[in-house]
């Protein structure tokens, strides 16, 4: 009989669900997950400062196709660090038809960061995509494989192509995956390609397919993904709108609130009952980060919960220090203030902000910043009059983004999160005129909540903290981890 983890860890942000984080929580025999977003940018910056640690070096020595790791190590890694006020090198924005490097560096980031999620323990690793940064899927999701990841999960979106992918790869065979752009004529190829042998001297490696977890907001979302999706779908995440990061809009026409946060109605409200009888594992997710909220899921038939904002906030977290701390305080006091922004996101999905002085949740530093769209993860594709396809973001320069035939009311309120989230990790881009890009930071309207993982005296928590909470066990009991679950989940 397979046994599923009961508590999965959020797949957060540009580098907060981290290699670190995911090791911490799969180590306890639950399931840790990287965030596959712009790891290969992320990858870049890492080197740039040096690769304190030797982590990335570690990676790369492991990485099956030597002299393609060590293009990237060459291209990128600058001993002892670039200096602090300098720029971060930037890769070419992603496209439908990729350059072989930025194929290779997906390829290579996304194999490091599983890789040193899993050393040390033989429990299984996910990684988390966003539907809606489509690009870089194919050639990440093939260099998560590469290190034996063990679940892909997807959301923000309907990633109906996505377990196709996966056979495909698994099976040594050429994976397509199509690409969403807009004012396509029926006709126009819009498919995005990639072949392995591209890329492998030799022989393919035998791969595992990874078990295919869709992360959905409603009954409908969750029923169609079962049945049309073009492979198997190994379970579902069914996130409230109360969970951090991008939210599903609610259903039918959107209501603000006098506040001006959308407001979600019973049409947003899963039923249970009827998720149990669709015949696959379920996790619930948003506001679930407490023992209580577990012991309910698995009495609904659940298989567990997912947790984002507890673990973002944990010691491993690769989120900002000064950040943590910045927010912790609120939450221990109560006052932490999360927002649910209609127009942040260039993808026009609602977005929670946590509310914080100095990042761009302040209004001033968003009209500081001087709009520049240089990372381009979160845009838009779209078919040109001549029947090319183009690429454009409402928050990039909007005489920019209308010369592309965007709408200039589109751009009213969007924000650059690509580089935000960056910044949120440490590795905010420097620009030439001395700015420096703002931090966004994102979390779950839970946010208040994550004080109760403070022991009395401290001002910091462990992830080992949270499973320890979550599950209701001793310290002794969550580190000593039953031989057996670990057998039937590695």
């Amino acid at each position: 009989m397979v046994q599923f983890p009961k508590i999965i860890q959020g797949g957060m942000g540009v580098g907060v669900s981290n290699w670190r984080l995911a090791q911490a929580v799969s180590k306890l025999g639950q399931l840790g997950v990287v965030s596959g977003t712009a790891l290969d940018q992320l990858f870049i910056r890492r080197l740039a400062d040096g690769d304190k640690g030797g982590h990335m070096r570690r990676g790369l020595d492991a990485f099956p196709f030597p002299e393609m790791a060590k293009r990237v190590w060459q291209e990128y890694f600058v001993t002892g660090g670039k200096p602090v006020d300098a720029s971060y090198p930037v890769a070419p924005m992603h496209q439908r038809v990729e350059p072989r490097k930025l194929i290779e560096l997906c390829m290579v980031s996304n194999f490091v960061e599983v890789f040193l999620a899993r050393e040390g323990h033989w429990n299984q690793v996910g990684v988390n995509f966003l539907e809606k940064v489509q690009l870089p899927h194919l050639a990440s999701i093939y260099g998560a494989m590469l290190a034996g990841v063990g679940y892909v999960l997807m959301g923000a979106g309907i990633p109906l192509h996505i377990p196709g992918v996966l056979d495909a790869l698994a099976a040594r065979r050429p994976a397509e995956y199509k690409l969403s752009v807009t004012g396509a004529a029926a006709d126009q190829d819009t498919m995005m390609r990639f072949d392995p042998a591209d890329y492998v001297n030799g022989p393919l490696p035998e791969l595992t397919r990874p078990k295919f977890l869709a992360i959905v907001s409603s009954n409908t979302l969750a029923t169609t993904m079962l049945r049309r999706a073009s492979g198997p779908v190994n379970g579902l995440v069914i996130e409230s709108p109360t969970a951090g990061g991008h939210n599903a809009p609610p259903r039918g026409k959107m209501h603000l609130s006098e506040t001006g946060e959308p407001v979600y109605g019973d049409r947003d409200k899963v039923n249970l009952a009827e998720l149990r009888e669709l015949g696959v594992p379920f996790w619930l997710a948003g506001g679930f980060g407490n023992a209580e909220k577990l012991r309910q899921a698995l009495d609904e038939g659940a298989a567990g919960i997912q947790v984002g904002t507890a673990f973002a906030f944990s010691e491993e977290s690769g989120m900002r220090k000064d950040l943590k701390q910045a927010l912790m305080a609120q939450a221990q006091t109560g006052s932490g203030k999360v927002f649910t922004d209609p127009l942040a996101s260039p993808t026009g999905f609602p977005f929670k902000v946590a509310q914080l002085e100095g990042t761009s949740s302040a209004f001033n530093i968003y009209q500081e910043r001087k709009r520049v769209c240089d990372l381009g993860y979160l845009r838009e594709a779209y078919a040109t009059e001549t029947g090319g396809i183009g690429y454009r973001c409402a928050a990039e320069p909007v005489a920019t983004y209308v010369a592309k035939g965007g709408k200039v009311e589109d751009t009213v309120g969007r924000k650059c999160l690509c580089n935000a989230l960056m910044a949120n990790v440490g590795h905010a881009q420097h620009r030439k005129d001395g700015s420096e890009e703002p931090a966004l930071v994102t979390v779950g309207d839970d946010l208040n909540t994550i004080a109760q993982f403070l022991a009395p005296g401290r001002d910091s928590y462990s992830a080992a903290d949270v499973v320890r909470s979550l599950l209701g066990k001793s310290a002794a009991e969550t580190h000593s981890v039953d031989m057996a679950e670990l057998a039937a989940t590695a």
